[in-house]
């Protein structure tokens, strides 16, 4: 989460409070004004609490407009309804809520058969807060399968990956002590190459990462070569490097609309899956979920036994307690769709995504990247030869109508790239699809007609202001 410092300059002044949304003081007749940057000195009303909180909170971007978050932001009323029944419930308290605890092993097993597993009962796995920590949880596991085989304490372990990898990667190997092994973009490639990728391997590689949609473009990273080329690795060196797929998105996309794609636990060398029930999980956050192959994946030294909550109670985690909410709503979805809904909302959601990509390279000034056929995403620049605006000038012309769209520059070696990436998901209709082409084809004429591109401050492109 985003680490908050505290104002530069102490703001003295008081919240504004209307005199309509406050009780009275029986005394003066007003309401006392709340400080903004200490604790008040007493209670404020629940009433005016709860105006001054809603209130400022409008000033925030509409959710179902932002196209840069892969986040879910809409579920029926019904899943609201489940959530809220649970949001007081502990996930760690298994003994105590046996029944949330059941829904998250039944969740486990149908992403383990998902996700074909060799036996999906034989599989094991958690929820967690998000990719994120799946990720964290799964690089500890390869990190300490490899220290088992390598008890050589001077030997620093390294992680093999794209430089496309989401940011949890790198506070993996920062916080873990793990060097990084990136494999660079080149030309029109913008994700892993899986032979670089072997050939960056030692003996104290912990494992490769592969990803299942990349944040960049929304590409997926062709992980039956990735295993192929370690499979050559292993049979002239003999070193054994399993793979971890981060499928944050496309682990929850690929099953029902990429069936015929190898990816998952068919590969043998695939020791581990994340992926975030929050995204194309398509539940609120936040959610993630961590499955191993079986239990020799994971050793059994990571997990803890607790009995002060009562009962025996195996835990896998950074995170201790946390609301079971997200694990409730998760279990509803799988329930409430089955493998034809999934694939009939994903399916709906790509082809919104390449109608929409098609549409805005008919525009004549825009070249895409990625056409939305993978990850319900695509990725796109100025054409050749647009040289009055660029990238940033359009997100932030859009984000004036309302749109959060996010441009960015790609990492090594084509930081000369800036693209614009739109998101696709449930909730963005094509209803929606055709509002956001008439706005940027509105734009397009005022953008042509400025002397050169306006934002050299990028960072400036990339915040939110009405």
């Amino acid at each position: 989460m985003p680490l908050h410092k505290g104002p530069a300059e102490p703001d003295e002044r008081s919240l504004s409070v209307n005199p309509f949304y406050g009780e009275a003081d029986p005394v003066t007749g007003m309401t006392e004004a709340p400080p903004k940057h200490r604790l008040p000195d007493g209670p404020t009303p629940p009433s005016t609490a709860y105006q001054l909180v809603h209130d400022e909170l409008m000033l925030d971007g509409n959710s179902r407009l932002n196209l840069a978050t892969f986040v879910t932001t809409w579920m029926e009323p019904q899943a609201g309804v489940l959530m809220a029944e649970c949001r007081d419930k502990n996930m760690i308290d298994k003994d105590e809520y046996p029944r949330t605890a059941e829904l998250e092993r039944r969740c486990v097993a149908m992403l383990a058969d998902l996700w074909n597993a060799p036996d999906p009962s034989a599989a094991v796995g958690c929820s967690t807060t998000g990719s994120s920590e799946a990720c964290m949880l799964a690089g500890m596991a390869l990190k300490r399968r490899w220290s088992k085989r390598h008890p050589d304490a001077t030997a620093r372990p390294n992680l093999v990956m794209g430089v496309n990898v989401q940011v949890c990667w790198d506070k993996f190997c920062n916080f873990w002590e793990v060097e990084a092994r990136l494999v660079p973009m080149e030309g029109d490639r913008f994700h892993l190459d899986p032979q670089a990728a072997a050939e960056l391997c030692d003996e104290n590689t912990i494992g490769v990462v592969g990803i299942l949609g990349s944040t960049f473009d929304g590409s997926y990273e062709p992980i039956d070569e990735l295993c192929a080329a370690l499979d050559a690795l292993q049979d002239r060196t003999g070193l054994d490097i399993p793979v971890h797929v981060d499928g944050a998105s496309g682990a929850m996309i690929a099953p029902f609309l990429d069936e015929d794609l190898v990816w998952d636990f068919r590969l043998p060398r695939v020791a581990s899956i994340n992926t975030s029930g929050h995204k194309y999980g398509l539940v609120y956050p936040g959610v993630g979920w961590a499955v191993w192959r079986d239990q020799d994946a994971l050793p059994e030294e990571l997990v803890f036994r607790v009995n002060y909550l009562g009962g025996d109670m195996p835990t896998f985690a950074l995170n201790f307690s946390r609301p079971g909410a997200q694990v409730v709503a998760q279990y509803y979805t799988f329930l409430r769709l089955g493998r034809s809904g999934y694939r009939a909302v994903q399916r709906s959601t790509r082809e919104v995504a390449r109608g929409l990509a098609d549409r805005v390279e008919a525009l004549g000034d825009f070249r895409l990247l990625t056409r939305g056929d993978q990850l319900p995403v695509f990725a796109f620049t100025t054409a050749p030869g647009i040289e009055s605006y660029d990238v940033f000038d359009v997100s932030r012309r859009l984000r004036e109508h309302g749109w959060l769209v996010p441009a960015y520059t790609f990492p090594p070696n084509r930081e000369d790239l800036s693209v614009v990436r739109i998101v696709c998901r449930n909730g963005f209709s094509s209803d929606l699809a055709d509002l956001f082409l008439d706005d940027l084809t509105r734009l397009l004429p005022e953008l042509r007609r400025q002397p050169h591109p306006l934002m050299g401050d990028k960072e400036a492109a990339t915040g939110f202001h009405h």
